[in-house]
């Protein structure tokens, strides 16, 4: 039984997945460690000591870690192709430290974060990096706050604002499939441009499953969402699957 899964495994479409991305990352390479080479290590090293770590903030402790962000965003920045393609407006959904948004401008986009002001360390990186943010914090059922612009491109990683409390037994308590279809509508109809795309990317659940359940599957694709593996691509027309890789707009 062991062996099946194993060779279930290797062969499953996300495999597949995996594999074409990790090829037009190749084809495409970018560099971390000329990227790495622009950041202040000793400033962001006094950041720390003026930010220490917070007892049981296990996560938000670790964003100091540079050489692992700056890899991760890499990648993220590899996948949606904004190492090659023309300059965007970006909206970054809990954009945390900036490192995404920073690497961003490195490549000649124009970011925009939104976040609440919850923890001191992010308020320092994301002035250090000097990544814009608009204080918010996003809440089922609730419009986003006017940002007096439109973007070609919404982005939020590791998603978890879709979390509202948890349960006695410790599971959360998450948004449903309502929720979900009216924030995908307040994004489009209000911050998206007409070629505009927006980015989910979700967290595997606790027992290591797709954080698309059947019923949640079922809604983004309803919404004209492109899903790939844990992340969900979504266009500004709802009667379009966009693309990824999407070099020209």
């Amino acid at each position: 039984m062991q062996l099946s899964r194993k060779v279930q495994k290797l062969f499953s479409f996300d495999t597949v997945e995996s594999l074409w991305e990790h090829v037009c990352r190749w084809t495409h390479p970018v560099s971390s460690q000329r990227l790495l080479a622009t950041i202040d290590r000793a400033e962001l090293e006094r950041l720390r000591e003026r930010y220490p770590y917070r007892p049981n903030a296990r996560k938000i402790n670790a964003y100091e870690d540079a050489d692992y962000w700056i890899g991760v965003n890499v990648k993220r920045i590899q996948d949606l192709w904004l190492d090659r393609c023309a300059p965007l407006n970006i909206l970054d959904l809990g954009c945390g430290p900036g490192y995404f948004l920073y690497l961003c401008r490195l490549f000649g986009h124009e970011g925009l974060g939104l976040d609440p002001d919850d923890e001191p360390f992010f308020r320092g990186t994301t002035q250090f990096f000097d990544v814009r943010r608009a204080i918010a914090r996003i809440n089922p059922q609730t419009p986003l706050p006017e940002l007096g612009k439109k973007f070609d491109l919404v982005t939020a990683h590791r998603v978890c604002f879709h979390r509202i409390s948890r349960t006695e037994n410790g599971e959360w308590l998450e948004w449903t499939p309502a929720d979900w279809e009216f924030f995908i509508n307040d994004i489009r109809t209000r911050f998206l441009n007409l070629h505009g795309r927006l980015l989910l990317e979700f967290n595997r659940r606790p027992d290591g499953s797709s954080f698309f359940t059947k019923e949640l599957r079922a809604c983004f694709l309803s919404q004209g969402a492109r899903i790939r593996r844990w992340k969900a691509l979504l266009a500004a027309d709802p009667t379009q699957r966009p693309k990824f890789n999407k070099s020209k707009w």
